[in-house]
């Protein structure tokens, strides 16, 4: 899909990317194809929460006088998930393990998603200038360029200055995807 636009619609469009990738997962007979299609979820998935966790939660905490609480329980959910995606990066999509993670890893991210685009999404339409929320978008998609793409649990608190270490893992992540192949 085509990105452009405020933050928003930026992770508006990850989000019904990811949709598009559980489903392809849960259509695809063939286990050779159903590990391609985890791959590129789990490319994804890390991605788009390296960028909300630099960009979207900081405007949260700023913009929100509950802004704490809802960034510290959308940042649980990045470490729910990431936990999961890391538990996936070994498993043969033939066995079973690998349908019921993927289900339990659908719950989770649906739920996020349902709530950041009910709930929070709204809130910071309300909160922000529309010039605000393009910066906010130009922001995420720089992120996502030089993001991780697979899951390091717990290796990035959300502090600004961690993230260099994260742009200097998603570069060894993105030569390693390279050399093997990965998310292609």
């Amino acid at each position: 899909m085509r990105h452009a636009g405020d933050i928003i619609a930026e992770l508006t469009v990850d989000h019904r990317e990811v949709d598009g990738l559980f489903d392809r997962i849960e259509h695809t007979t063939p286990a050779g194809e159903r590990q391609k299609a985890a791959e590129q979820l789990t490319i994804e998935l890390v991605r788009h929460s390296v960028a909300e966790e630099e960009h979207l939660y900081p405007a949260v905490r700023d913009h929100f006088p509950d802004g704490d609480l809802i960034a510290d329980k959308e940042l649980a959910d990045h470490a729910r998930v990431e936990k999961l995606l890391k538990d996936l990066e070994g498993l043969d999509a033939a066995g079973p393990e690998f349908d019921q993670l993927i289900a339990v890893l659908k719950a989770e991210v649906t739920a996020h998603v349902h709530d950041e685009e009910q709930n929070l999404f709204p809130r910071l339409r309300q909160a922000c200038s529309p010039e605000a929320l393009q910066t906010l978008g130009d922001r995420v998609r720089r992120a996502k360029r030089f993001a991780p793409t697979r899951p390091h649990p717990g290796a990035f608190p959300s502090q600004p200055h961690h993230r260099l270490m994260s742009a200097g893992t998603g570069l060894v992540d993105r030569a390693r995807d390279f050399l093997s192949g990965r998310g292609r």
